[in-house]
């Protein structure tokens, strides 16, 4: 049965809003649950259901749009499996090799099944001649694809900040989406932001006991990360491109560039790029007596810059090597300054 697409959002919002309450009690019973330590300086005991609350009532509510869902199988398919490898590890902490083997097979599934493949970078380097992959393209788009779920995974740090993020860029590829014409993206992002927001009441809703009434775990960022490359690489792609792929890289550039900061700075150190650290850009606004709150909303503020730019970019029809080579400066900067914040707060210490 079909409803109209206000009854859909709706339809997002309260299944969403619903099985958070559902799934409280049921995450205390198994243990799905997250617990202060040395790293996570949260309140309470939180139940990590977000993720699989919000995978089930996007699922949902795409069956109830009233028009052709057959191209989502293989995106449903695809993050069905990160859902359930990612509850997995919230409940009991899997190996990083089964992490990115779920992530190799679910990306693999969007490119040969989906047909979501990244066959180029658009004009990236020069205006004259056209970056392509060719036969490593579908390798390059799992690269790409698990590039974006992990920034997203290591960007998860305090409440509402990675919906926060993933908010932002749904809005940019939804502006994007509208300006092209692609009406079932944009139904589809509709509901996904319904669906965020319903997380985010309960995210950054506290109780008496707990800072938060939901995480959405390890299965919330890779479902979030999954679905933001499969939109990235879709409107980026073929002849009808809605945009070119260096807009995607600034409407996601405030992860992206945090995740390469941070990886470069455990390599340097030695240290394997996926070690678990205090370090984040959120961890250093906290050092230097920002609030919880402040800190999502600068770095948030920052994220929508980004955004920002890239549309602009977009619109203007700025040379994507002048977008491509701008992102460039703009992370060296990024690089360096978050290098010297982190030394002038020892200095201080």
């Amino acid at each position: 049965m079909k409803f109209n697409y206000p009854i859909s959002i709706l339809t997002a919002f309260g299944l969403t809003v619903f099985l958070l309450f559902f799934l409280r009690p049921v995450a205390f019973n198994i243990g799905l649950v997250d617990k202060p330590d040395k790293r996570k300086q949260h309140e309470g005991v939180v139940p990590l259901t977000g993720g699989l609350a919000m995978f089930v009532a996007l699922s949902f509510s795409i069956l109830t749009l009233d028009t052709s869902i057959g191209w989502l199988r293989a995106f449903l398919a695809g993050a069905l499996i990160l859902v359930i490898t990612g509850v997995l590890d919230d409940l009991h902490e899997l190996s990083t090799t089964a992490r990115f083997t779920a992530q190799i097979i679910a990306t693999t599934i969007m490119a040969m099944w989906g047909g979501i493949v990244l066959n180029d970078f658009g004009y990236l380097l020069t205006t004259s001649s056209m970056l392509g992959t060719s036969w490593l393209a579908i390798p390059v788009t799992v690269f790409a694809a698990i590039g974006v779920i992990n920034a997203l995974n290591m960007l998860d740090g305090i409440d509402g900040l990675a919906a926060s993020i993933s908010l932002v860029s749904i809005t940019g590829l939804a502006i994007v989406s509208v300006n092209s014409g692609h009406r079932n993206i944009l139904l589809v992002l509709g509901l996904l932001a319904a669906v965020l927001v319903a997380f985010l009441i309960f995210n950054l809703r506290c109780d008496k006991k707990n800072c938060s009434l939901a995480f959405m775990g390890d299965a919330g960022s890779m479902f979030l990360g999954f679905v933001l490359s499969w939109f990235f690489i879709m409107l980026s792609q073929g002849d009808d491109r809605a945009m070119a792929p260096v807009t995607a890289l600034w409407i996601f550039g405030m992860p992206l560039n945090e995740t390469l900061t941070m990886m470069l700075r455990r390599i340097r150190q030695g240290r394997s790029p996926f070690s678990a650290d205090r370090e984040h850009i959120h961890h250093l606004l906290e050092e230097k007596g920002f609030s919880n709150r402040r800190t999502l909303v600068l770095i948030v503020a920052a994220s929508a810059l980004f955004a920002a730019v890239g549309l602009l970019g977009h619109f203007l029809h700025i040379p994507e090597p002048v977008m491509f080579y701008s992102f460039l400066v703009v992370f060296g900067g990024y690089l360096v300054l978050i290098k010297r914040g982190w030394k002038v707060l020892r200095r201080e210490r």
